[in-house]
């Protein structure tokens, strides 16, 4: 890992991006929390670092993973997340989510530049040796996609909303 090109440790990261986040006001978390007691609590976090990492690491995610891997992800984020926070740390179904987390982590890496202002943290780009954006399909110019393939794509794809909307009116 890397600050302006300099190499760090996982520990000097966080501590660097705590300082540089937390001096523009990122991280600050004030929420209401449903706790396992059925008591809600309003909760106070800071954490400029975690903020800040987890946002670029996102941004990696949406770059590299297929749009399937990112909706099954956030239900397996949700699971584990209950899990661990109902103390059950050892159930199966917590390995069982760690192996699909692992797998789909294996790519996950590259640079992620971000601009840190006043309580803001934007990201400004993003690469990866692994990445699936493609700047020359995603222009979608004539020398690239074939439009009459689009066209039957939308036609299929809407078919059944289509149909309902047939059916409806007939009914």
């Amino acid at each position: 890992m890397a600050i302006n090109g300099e190499i760090k440790s996982p520990a000097d990261i966080i501590e660097k991006m705590n300082t540089l986040a937390g001096n523009h006001g990122i991280g600050r978390i004030d929420m209401i929390e449903d706790r396992i007691l059925g008591i809600k609590a309003r909760e106070n976090y800071e954490c400029p670092a975690a903020v800040t990492l987890l946002k670029a690491h996102e941004q990696l995610e949406q770059l590299v993973l297929t749009r399937q891997e990112l909706k099954f992800k956030k239900i397996v984020e949700q699971e584990w997340s209950e899990l661990v926070y109902k103390g059950l740390w050892f159930d199966p179904l917590r390995f069982a989510l760690d192996a699909f987390i692992d797998e789909t982590q294996k790519r996950i890496t590259g640079q992620v530049k971000v601009k840190l202002h006043q309580g803001s943290c934007m990201i400004l780009e993003r690469s990866s040796p692994f990445g699936l954006y493609s700047k020359s399909l995603a222009s979608f110019d004539d020398s690239t996609i074939d439009q009459r393939s689009v066209e039957g794509i939308l036609y299929f794809h809407s078919l059944q909303s289509a149909l309902f909307e047939i059916q409806k009116k007939k009914n």
